[in-house]
């Protein structure tokens, strides 16, 4: 009897060594494998036999085979490696848009200005044909470069749409292969021991998919792992799935979200504030912030130039024959309001309600788009500026930031809601209208001259047109009548058209606010004489007259972009085109600055993650090839007490027989 156990005991400490050998060579393989979880042989000791004088043990058994896995360790993997692909793909995407604003002379600011330049030429040669050619190329040429930044924004929104479609596919690939796993992992789990390479294999499938889009996992007792979004979407429960889905925004249908299916069969459009790392994210963030701040940006300053020009062109007279008003020189796209997706419709699909825009003050424009919905109590509308937050009660009629929303009939119904777009695409809109040089205004229509018969030491020191409604063939003649300052603006017969006040250093008042008469800036020098007059009268001679080419040349130095409502009737702040640009490039470097920065710190962040997880979970060869060693001299043992309890068994046959 006891030599039968010691053979059962020799028998038992070479299959469980065996089992530690194979093991460790399964370790020491599979060292190289991403995500490979070490595995370890345990042990246990057989149940001993009562041998009425004592215990005697049985041996050793092999009892199962487990991994070194910590599930800790490894979410903190997954969500750092999350973070770390949100901001490396962000980064990315921004060097590119970076490019769109460049500086020296291929950049739009330096187009911008030698367009305003060649006005200096214009200024000194108004009737030189060939100055006149040069505005319109440099025109031109301000027009490409828009044009050309325009189009690599539209570039980089196709590339995000691809990215996010072709990852989102990824993601739903994953998500049914982790499905798959799930049921692998149960029917394993069936023997009563665990699957440890299948169970690897899925951890590698979530680490994948973490990369692509930032997930909760939760384990159920029955070992199946469900996968989370972190808005809450199940994308992963045991062994179904949820499809993740690209839906274009509910507005601008050039832009891109994710969605999942409804109950109903259509789709529930998710909050990208949801999405928040992997891939994926930076993606959506890159579009929702970065490109999207871009473009308005670029568009507020192609708004306000052409606009600016136009105004300017509007107030002069040009070489036609006859000379008229300045034609606009530059054409703009007209600002949109898209309706939601979900607004009320009638019966053909059309949408009942309607808003449109139009741009009032360009000066007042702001860098943004503006989401227009009703407010929660559903009597009143509100108006959110995107770039800020800011939010605003609004009627039919009324003008925020320099445009004017204007309700149509019928007016938006209770839970529409509206994308204001003032600016977004005016970059790659932007157009030439103005073909022939002729067609440029240099002169004013109007002319101011110090009366001859004048005392005092008046002289002008600016005059200029600041309304086109002002005739131009109605003569003039302001004439001082006090010398505290009182004056009259009188006609040609001397009959009284207005009254106003002078002081040194400002520009003329009038009572009147008739733009046909009082549409004009006059600023003196010197001090005029009881008496004195100032003429004004039509330009006769257009081609030599440079009033207006000088005030273009004033556009450079116009602090035009971006003013507010000082809340008293008139505008201050604002920054002139030069300024604009500078910080428009300037923030397109410390965002790649930033997003770099942070692409670094959540890189190392989640390099330390995985060797912390690699540190308890990873292969050590040293390790293993000292357990190697160890094993094979056990099994070595092992089979000496073997050949020994056979050798005994032989000697109780040869004494039984």
């Amino acid at each position: 009897m006891s030599a039968f156990s010691l053979l059962s005991i020799g028998s038992r400490a070479m299959a469980a060594n065996y089992a530690a050998l194979q093991t460790t060579g399964h370790n020491i393989s599979n060292a190289g494998v991403e995500g490979y979880s070490r595995q370890r042989v345990e042990l246990s000791t057989a149940q001993p036999q009562d041998s009425g004088a004592g215990f005697i043990g049985q041996g050793v058994d092999a009892r199962t085979v487990v991994r070194a896995h910590d599930a800790f360790l490894s979410k903190e993997a997954v969500r750092s490696e999350s973070v770390a692909r949100m901001d490396e793909v962000r980064l990315q995407a921004l060097r590119k848009l970076e490019d769109v604003f460049r500086t020296g002379e291929l950049g739009i600011g330096h187009a911008a200005s030698q367009f305003l330049n060649t006005m200096v030429d214009l200024a000194n040669k108004p009737d030189d044909d060939a100055t006149r050619q040069v505005v319109l190329s440099r025109a031109d040429d301000v027009v490409q470069r828009f044009n050309d930044a325009g189009r690599q924004l539209d570039v980089l929104q196709d590339d995000m749409n691809a990215s996010i479609r072709d990852a989102v596919a990824e993601v739903n690939s994953l998500a049914r292969s982790i499905a798959r796993a799930n049921d692998s992992v149960l029917k394993a789990r069936g023997s009563g021991q665990p699957p440890n390479d299948l169970l690897d294999e899925r951890d590698r499938l979530v680490a994948r998919l973490g990369g692509l889009v930032q997930v909760n996992s939760m384990q159920a007792r029955d070992g199946s792992v469900s996968i989370f979004l972190s808005g809450g979407v199940a994308l992963v429960q045991g062994t179904s799935t949820t499809e993740l889905r690209t839906a274009a925004d509910e507005s601008d249908a050039g832009r891109i979200v994710l969605a999942v299916g409804d109950e109903v069969g259509g789709l529930r459009r998710l909050d990208s504030a949801t999405v928040t790392g992997g891939a994926i994210a930076g993606w959506l963030r890159f579009q929702n912030e970065d490109l999207f701040e871009g473009r308005a940006l670029l568009g507020q300053i192609a708004t306000v130039l052409a606009s600016a020009v136009n105004e300017q062109q509007a107030l002069g007279i040009d070489l036609r024959q006859p000379a008229g008003a300045g034609a606009p020189m530059f054409s703009l796209t007209a600002p949109r309001a898209l309706p939601a997706a979900v607004n009320a419709r009638n019966a053909d699909g059309s949408f009942v309600g309607s808003v449109s825009v139009e741009v009032t003050d360009f000066r007042q424009l702001q860098a943004s788009e503006y989401r227009l919905s009703a407010a929660a109590d559903g009597s009143t509308w509100i108006v959110e500026r995107l770039s800020d937050g800011v939010v605003r009660a609004v009627a039919d009629g009324d003008e925020v930031d320099g445009f004017r929303i204007d309700f149509g009939d019928p007016p938006p119904q209770a839970g529409d809601r509206f994308l204001l777009q003032p600016v977004t695409y005016a970059a790659g809109g932007l157009g030439l209208a103005l073909r022939d040089p002729r067609g440029i205004a240099a002169a004013a229509p109007m002319v101011a001259q110090v009366d001859d018969a004048n005392a005092g030491s008046a002289s002008i020191a600016l005059f200029r047109v600041s309304d086109p409604a002002l005739d131009p063939a109605l003569p003039a003649r302001v004439v001082f009548t006090s010398s505290s300052g009182d004056l009259e603006l009188q006609d040609a017969g001397g009959a009284v058209l207005s009254t106003g006040r002078w002081s040194p250093g400002s520009a003329v008042a009038f009572d009147s606010e008739d733009p046909s008469i009082t549409g004009f800036e006059l600023t003196l020098s010197g001090v005029p004489a009881v008496g004195d007059a100032i003429v004004l009268s039509p330009t006769l001679h257009a081609r030599s007259n440079n009033t207006n080419a000088q005030a273009f040349i004033a556009l450079r130095d116009a602090a035009m972009l971006g003013q507010r409502d000082d809340g008293a009737g008139g505008l201050s702040g604002g920054r002139t085109l030069d300024d604009a640009w500078a910080l428009a490039v300037a923030d397109a470097g410390v965002r790649v600055q930033g997003v770099d920065t942070a692409a670094q710190i959540s890189r190392a962040v989640a390099d330390q993650a995985d060797l912390r997880r690699a540190a308890g979970a990873g292969v050590n060869l040293d390790e293993e090839a000292a357990r190697l060693i160890q094993y094979q001299q056990t099994y070595q043992a092992a089979a000496k007490v073997l050949q020994i309890a056979q050798s005994v068994f032989d000697t109780l046959l040869q004494t039984a027989g």
